[in-house]
């Protein structure tokens, strides 16, 4: 039985990857920082479905937190053979007005905890000598979007972080992805104002949002024996905004 661990797995991405990948017959590890509640009902949506998972609460910014639940989830259940660094969050300014504790606490959020996650599950996955990684970035990391400039450079860095670690690691059997994202369907874009989100839509050619599962599906075949010849890469999903 293969061990997925999602990173802020309880809404959202997030919650459509760690059922999707339930549904493919992994073990799903359901990380989150605050709604216990939330992540709960991911997982008793997953056993509903046939699925096994379990949540574990961990803020993946704190390297402590973050060691102590691999080490629970490794004595529990095994190594982690697929890891979905999906946590992240947003604090839009424009530059000129953003605080400082408002660009530390994206980069903290959005990229530390992509190193402090794979390199506290990197050991298990080159013992199993099989692993498949998938950060989440976004089509902003290439693009760019106006009063995100700690966002964008948050997402723009887990691209290097890819392509670096892929080197790395391709010759222990291990692969390491990105997707990019672009306008989805989530909490964190529902409350955007209406005049944005219209403009969005005007920018994307098939028209529409994209829809959570949609991601999931990617990151799901990234995660399988399908893709064992695809490392090093950055897949948008975007419904072409990023043309």
């Amino acid at each position: 039985m293969r061990i997925a661990l999602v990173t802020g797995a309880s809404r959202g991405i997030g919650k459509a990857t760690a059922i999707e990948l339930a549904s493919m017959g992994y073990f799903v590890v359901v990380n989150y920082a605050k709604s216990e509640k939330e992540a709960q009902d991911v997982v008793r949506e997953i056993e509903e479905r046939g699925g096994r998972a379990a949540a574990i609460r961990a803020d993946v910014r704190d390297r402590v937190q973050v060691e102590e639940m691999v080490k629970n989830v490794e004595s529990q259940y095994g190594n982690v053979t697929v890891l979905v660094n999906n946590a992240g969050i947003t604090r839009d300014n424009l530059l000129l007005r953003m605080k400082e504790e408002e660009w530390d606490e994206v980069i903290e959020s959005n990229l530390k905890s992509v190193y402090n996650v794979t390199k506290a599950v990197l050991k298990g996955m080159l013992k199993e000598k099989w692993g498949r990684i998938i950060n989440v970035s976004s089509v902003v990391a290439l693009i760019g979007n106006p009063g995100q400039t700690n966002y964008c450079a948050s997402k723009a860095g887990i691209i290097g972080f890819t392509k670096a670690l892929a080197k790395e690691v391709a010759s222990r059997g291990i692969t390491v992805n990105a997707v990019c994202p672009g306008y989805i369907e989530t909490d964190m874009t529902k409350d955007l104002p209406e005049n944005v989100k219209q403009k969005m839509l005007e920018n994307i050619p098939l028209g529409r949002a994209g829809k959570a599962e949609e991601v999931a599906k990617v990151i799901g075949f990234l995660s399988s024996d399908a893709s064992s010849y695809i490392t090093g890469q950055i897949i948008l999903v975007d419904g072409g905004l990023s043309l």
